[in-house]
């Protein structure tokens, strides 16, 4: 049977090790008015009073929509906020409104923070919303953290000191619905890197693969992490189904195969109801028999479709699931996986890394990505920029005098800078310079959401998820994997661009130990932080 809620939190739920249900709830657009309860809160009502739902977990603006913010909801609904999850996303604020939504969620006695980066925004009032992606998820999830440790801050005085710790119960999420190592492998590093950066329990982005589902919680068992998981299920439709295959939806993945029982079913008498229902219980079973967590269901529109999905996964056997792993394997043509595939279960083999993989490792293929270009990038940053280099303490001085005195040779050199940069890399002359992080993709110029900490989940086959480019993470996982790095591409501190350096000098910048490449060899000094451990 399912654990019960009562007197529980989420939180507890999460680590206690027995296996609980969520729901996902999405607000509306639109204005709520005072009075009666409206059909939304009535609908988080009906989650929280039964005993089956142990959580609910509420959007902050998905597919890019303007939308009620999910605190708005989480303080309409009455009762235990402990059992409240608001989702926390990058796209629509700065570093200093997700700071100050962070501060108000815990004032207002929400704990629970699914931290993502977002999709981009795809409406607005009279356009296209501008994105912000002021930081990424990785960013965010390290923000939470320092709230948590006591953030140092500086008074009205200039003097620091210590802001009152907060008590956030951190989520992130991860992509493995990817068909290529190239995709695949950054998601499985981003989210070792979010994990070490705070996140407290992981939540599957939503797919039809079992297989991968699985995976998931063979990576972290192979790196030593006993880090919850939560499985996801999306209750499809037809045209759900549809939107997802034509990759409509950021990070939601459905098949051919998939698709065509989906046309099927979804076009019989119930217009496949009960196959779609029967498909999510499935799913269900599947993650409570794998060891996870719990599941959390995205979808449906009425309270009662939770439970009858629910009271469906429930009435199956504890020996079913390992039929239904078999049956949900819904992938695409030549699917990355990281593991070998058991035999007998279907799922991977938790002793057998994919053996083509390892031994691409020692042996990488070539890459059109591998440019002339890139190699003599790699050569100039190595003899002029990297601090250990002797070039790299001459070129310092001449900067610190030019910082002193600028003259007539200071500004021939910035515009020799720009221009080459600018030639080279589409550089946006930000001030505080990326391209070493990327394998020397400039985010800013090749990424619409200039990550810089790694991919987001929107890709597509490689492809942004607005269609118009190669995922620079793509990119920069070959270039890397070329020179046998690949593995540690995301072991650096978190990157925080200063906004404030833009429109200035990034070599000066470097040179100077006034970008962000200073603060990570500061914070590698103090503490040998790096993303993670191998």
């Amino acid at each position: 049977m399912a654990a019960s809620n009562d007197n529980v939190t989420f939180r507890e739920m999460i680590t206690q090790g027995r296996f609980y249900y969520g729901a996902e709830v999405v607000t509306t657009r639109g204005f709520a008015s005072a009075g009666p309860p409206n059909e939304l809160v009535t609908f988080g009502e009906q989650l929280l009073n039964d005993p089956r739902i142990g959580w609910i977990s509420i959007t902050d603006n998905p597919g890019g929509n303007p939308m009620l913010p999910p605190d708005w909801l989480g303080r309409t609904l009455p009762g235990d906020r402990s059992r409240i999850v608001l989702h926390l996303t990058c796209k629509d604020l700065n570093r200093n409104g997700l700071e100050s939504a962070a501060w108000k969620y815990a004032s207002e006695g929400f704990n629970n923070v699914l931290a993502m980066t977002g999709d981009y925004p795809t409406a607005g009032f009279s356009g296209t919303a501008s994105p912000v992606f002021d930081l990424d998820s990785v960013g965010l999830i390290a923000m939470l953290r320092a709230m948590n440790q006591g953030l140092q801050a500086r008074d009205p005085r200039g003097r620091m000191v210590t802001l009152p710790r907060t008590n956030f119960f951190i989520g992130c999420v991860v992509s493995p619905f990817k068909r290529h190592e190239r995709e695949l492998m950054p998601q499985y590093l981003k989210l070792l890197r979010k994990i070490h950066c705070g996140a407290h329990y992981v939540i599957t982005q939503l797919g039809y693969d079992m297989r991968k589902f699985h995976e998931v919680k063979l990576l972290l068992s192979h790196y030593g992490l006993d880090v919850p998981i939560v499985g996801y299920v999306y209750l499809l439709n037809k045209v759900v189904a549809e939107m997802f295959h034509r990759g409509d939806i950021p990070g939601c993945v459905v098949s051919d195969k998939l698709l065509a029982l989906a046309r099927k079913y979804g076009g019989g008498p119930d217009k496949g109801r009960s196959f779609f229902r029967e498909l999510a219980a499935k799913q269900l079973a599947v993650f409570k028999g794998l060891g996870l967590t719990a599941g959390y269901i995205g979808g449906p529109s009425k309270a009662r479709t939770f439970f009858e999905i629910i009271d469906q996964a429930e009435s199956y056997g504890e020996n079913d699931w390992p039929d239904f792993a078999r049956e949900i394997q819904f992938p695409r043509d030549n699917e990355f996986y990281l593991f070998e595939q058991d035999p007998q279960t279907g799922l991977g083999d938790p002793n057998r890394i994919n053996r083509g993989y390892l031994e691409s490792l020692e042996k990488p293929p070539r890459s059109k990505h591998v440019t002339l270009g890139y190699r003599l990038s790699r050569r100039v940053h190595d003899k002029f920029f990297t601090p250990e280099n002797g070039y790299f303490n001459v070129l310092k001085r001449v900067y610190q005098r030019w910082d002193n005195k600028p003259g007539l040779l200071s500004k021939a050199v910035r515009c020799l800078e720009r221009i080459s940069k600018f030639i080279g890399y589409g550089c946006r002359d930000c001030g505080d310079c990326s391209l070493p992080d990327c394998a020397y993709i400039c985010p800013n110029a090749w990424c619409a959401k200039a990550m810089r900490n790694g991919p987001c989940g929107g890709s597509n086959d490689g492809e942004c998820e607005l269609g118009d480019k190669e995922c620079i993470w793509a990119r920069a996982y070959e270039r890397l994997k070329y020179y046998h790095e690949s593995q540690r591409m995301l072991q650096r501190p978190v990157v925080y661009y200063n906004a404030e350096l833009k429109e200035t000098s990034a070599w000066a910048n470097t040179f100077l130990g006034r970008d962000h490449h200073a603060e990570e060899s500061k914070a590698t000094e103090e503490t040998g932080d790096t993303a993670h451990g191998d």
